[in-house]
């Protein structure tokens, strides 16, 4: 009422009680009525001219109003505070996530990939060797001797260094240095043995993850679950190519024979070499040189896919879940210091620090002091300077 005129010249402060909820009492009409009529009154006749019979006639339609609207019912009124109050909240999006242990990773787009979904022949035929291998490091205690631990120990270097790190990552997926063809196609036959895949699925899928790192389009993120990114993601190609696409990021590699000849051939090359072991040294070797090597380069790899995204240090500014892992670092002949790696993807050295152990670094050291490496490809000063934390 006090707004349909001007404010007095000296305005009095008033009080407001807290906003309750309005309720109809019968006993109190007439009183409020009488208290609403003088209250107008005095509203009214505050520092204004107005004349007596403006006065009666504004206190008339007043009170007017009152008796008309008496037996009225006002509905509840209760204040915004109080129905926000009232209202249950909604559960944060992100507490309905989960961290993985002792990590500040959050799963928030849990993949299921075992069960609820229809299996194609590329998924079963995954499946089927990496169960096959695991089983077959079953018997790995009960066909132990020296020379089979030897032959497993020199096929990991073999196949997890100079197949694995030097040629379907440093080299291929990433080009970070040149060697002569021959050579090149070499390394690239030692990771065929490690039964990974062949080189064009393997840089393809490789490629991608640096693409779409940690989204919902990486093809292994732990955001999708630590086990999704450690292994189970091999066995749901159909989802993955519906992310990422097929292998048509890998054309330098597809245009060349060689290449496409080990795609189209890739599961002999492994059995002929499991053949090879049997023949030289019988269940032994090929347990220890197939069996429990194949497992053993398996989780190594898988690891820098899985841990290297959870735990450890992160030195540069990625934008990534990546992180430098020391103990996967010496597992995997250096690929462990895997923040490096994401900040420089085309550096040929991943420890970067003269105390991160490289051991892939090292062999490309050693091929250009012979001049067999190329064009080596390492960050400046400026660059580190640049994404340093």
């Amino acid at each position: 009422m006090a707004l349909i005129t001007s404010p007095p010249s000296n305005p009095k402060p008033l009080q407001f009680s807290p906003l309750h909820r309005a309720t109809w009492r019968q006993g109190r009409a007439e009183f409020v009525l009488s208290r609403a009529m003088s209250n107008t009154s005095m509203v009214l006749n505050s520092g204004h001219n107005i004349s007596m019979s403006n006065k009666l006639l504004l206190n008339t339609k007043f009170s007017n109003h009152l008796h008309k609207n008496a037996n009225r019912r006002v509905p509840h009124i209760t204040s915004a505070a109080l129905v926000e109050a009232a209202e249950p909240k909604p559960e944060p999006e992100a507490a309905k996530f989960r961290r993985i242990l002792l990590s500040d990773v959050v799963v928030n787009h849990q993949k299921r990939v075992f069960y609820g979904r229809k299996w194609n022949a590329h998924d079963l035929a995954n499946a089927s060797v990496v169960l096959a291998m695991h089983c077959l490091c079953l018997f790995a205690p009960f066909q132990f001797n020296w020379s089979a631990l030897l032959v497993a120990v020199a096929l990991y270097v073999v196949t997890g260094l100079f197949g694995i790190t030097l040629s379907f990552h440093r080299n291929l997926s990433h080009r970070s240095f040149k060697v002569p063809k021959w050579l090149e196609y070499f390394f690239a036959y030692c990771g065929v043995q490690a039964l990974q895949g062949s080189p064009i699925d393997w840089v393809s899928t490789h490629r991608y993850h640096h693409q779409f790192v940690d989204s919902e389009r990486d093809p292994h993120s732990p955001t999708a679950g630590f086990w999704f990114s450690h292994m189970s993601w091999l066995f749901d190609t159909t989802s993955m190519n519906e992310r990422c696409g097929g292998p048509n990021n890998v054309g330098d590699l597809q245009k060349q024979p060689f290449y496409r000849f080990l795609k189209k051939t890739y599961i002999i090359h492994p059995i002929a070499l499991g053949a090879l072991l049997y023949g030289l040294g019988g269940l032994p070797f090929l347990v220890w040189g197939m069996g429990v090597r194949v497992v053993w380069v398996y989780h190594i790899t898988w690891l820098v896919n899985s841990a290297c995204h959870v735990w450890g240090k992160q030195q540069w500014k990625t934008g990534d879940l990546s992180r430098n892992n020391w103990w996967v670092a010496l597992l995997s002949f250096g690929e462990g210091w895997h923040n490096n790696h994401h900040a420089f993807e085309y550096s040929a050295r991943h420890g970067l620090e003269w105390w991160e152990l490289d051991m892939t670094w090292y062999v490309v050291k050693l091929l250009q002091a012979i001049g067999l490496a190329t064009d080596v490809k390492v960050p400046t000063e400026v660059q580190k300077q640049r994404l340093a934390i």
